[in-house]
């Protein structure tokens, strides 16, 4: 099959009898970016068109750092299935998900692998029931089930890279640690992350995501244990790096793409329960579908998705003006339910329904930079020791003290109503 970012992409063996089951294929009809069209029109690509260019970048890299068969197998089963558990619209709808099942994607993708959950849904079950799990299918082609899910998912507690090597004046120690597998898809510089920043960026039209990825996969190796970069390398992943954050800024927390998909989040929360069951089985479509049969707010935020006519910003607070004692006070509502709770106070002062007001902020941690460095915290190996790559990159260094976010707090509403929800909003979030 032809792919518009990588080319060819070649699949095979069990890899094809994988990518025919009914798990991936549902992926096509889920778009990669959830409702990022409304910003960006040419942003209609799918999961499935990922988890494709994920499995090709995989099998360069493995070839690359010379795995064995049997690794190499493994890994490019998880890359092709490590997407199988999100939702209907992406990242969009995960938290509903969460909510709902008390499974992120990850681990609910596991659990679709090993059949601890239904992989169809009721009405499917006379096509559908009588299919062996991933996991047997996996099995019957002698390839580890539970090694494939140990990839896709991270391991609890484990270590960071930067934990697991003592740096030393003479020499260094390392514990015994092997996850470059797991890296390879979770990693300062992996597969999935080279694939969706160039993917997103072609359809998008934002040309902030062009990295070298050919130059990246030919300077990665593994030293004791741990995905690294040599030296060569630094300025593909000072690249990477750039890219990953410019993304971040201008397409996944684009104000108005926030807008839009906490407006999907409130269609599902305001309708009847079964609606938002089995989210990890359904396409886009059929979640749109049942909104529009809802009645209520449910049917009419779904419908003003459909005309494009999005809440408007009642408050916004930029990431560089926001004060310690606002950081601390948006800290405490957090949670889903601290932010439905603090949705539902800010409606009753402005005299608004609950499923007109959206209070969206990043994770706490995000809020207090815990989060900053996160990928950008690249190993790099010199051929004496490991170090990280801010040990020889100002840039690399500058881009750890970057908000992932330009913003830290935005309050929506239909436009009629912004003047009464900022001031409600002001009086209750801050007193």
């Amino acid at each position: 099959m032809h792919d518009p970012v990588h080319g060819g992409i070649y699949v095979d063996g069990v890899f094809l009898k994988l990518l025919q089951r009914h798990e991936l294929q549902r992926l096509q009809n889920v778009k990669q970016l959830g409702l990022a069209n409304l910003v960006f029109p040419g942003a209609n690509h799918t999961r499935l068109e990922h988890s494709l260019g994920t499995y090709h970048l995989i099998g360069k890299m493995a070839r690359s750092l010379g795995l064995d068969e049997e690794e190499s197998q493994a890994v490019k089963a998880a890359a092709l299935l490590h997407d199988i558990g999100h939702p209907a619209y992406s990242h969009t709808l995960e938290e509903v998900m969460e909510v709902q099942s008390g499974q992120g994607h990850m681990d609910m993708g596991c659990s679709l692998i090993e059949g601890s959950r239904p992989h169809h849904l009721p009405e499917d079950a006379s096509e559908l029931g009588s299919m062996p799990s991933i996991s047997e299918l996996l099995e019957s082609h002698g390839l580890s089930s539970q090694r494939v899910m140990d990839i896709i998912v991270s391991p609890h507690g484990a270590l960071p890279w930067e934990q697991q090597s003592l740096l030393q004046d003479q020499g260094q120690t390392f514990f015994g640690h092997h996850r470059h597998l797991n890296q390879m898809i979770h990693g300062p510089v992996d597969a999935d992350q080279m694939d969706y920043l160039q993917r997103d960026a072609h359809y998008t039209g934002v040309a902030h995501g062009a990295i070298d990825a050919e130059r990246l996969l030919n300077t990665i190796d593994v030293h004791n244990g741990t995905l690294v970069v040599t030296r060569g390398g630094i300025v593909a992943a000072e690249g990477m790096m750039v890219a990953r954050a410019l993304m971040y800024t201008s397409i996944y927390y684009h104000r108005t793409v926030r807008i839009a998909e906490m407006m999907l989040c409130k269609a599902l929360e305001a309708a009847k329960p079964e609606a938002r069951e089995n989210l990890h089985l359904k396409n886009d479509s059929q979640v749109l579908c049942s909104l529009l049969a809802e009645e209520g707010d449910a049917r009419s935020i779904a419908r003003s998705l459909l005309r494009r006519q999005l809440y408007k910003k009642a408050v916004s607070l930029s990431t560089v003006s926001t004060t310690d004692e606002q950081r601390d006070a948006l800290a405490s509502i957090c949670s889903y339910e601290k932010r439905k709770e603090t949705e539902a106070a800010v409606a009753q002062k402005a005299g608004v329904k609950v499923s007109e007001v959206i209070v969206d902020l990043p994770s706490r941690s995000s809020l207090f930079c815990m989060l900053r460095a996160g990928k950008t915290d690249i190993p790099i190996w010199d051929g004496d020791k490991v170090r990280p790559i801010s040990r020889y990159s100002p840039l690399a260094k500058a881009l750890q003290t970057r908000d992932v976010h330009d913003w830290t707090l935005l309050v929506s509403c239909p436009a009629q109503h912004r003047e009464a929800v900022e001031k409600a909003a002001w009086k209750v979030l801050f007193g």
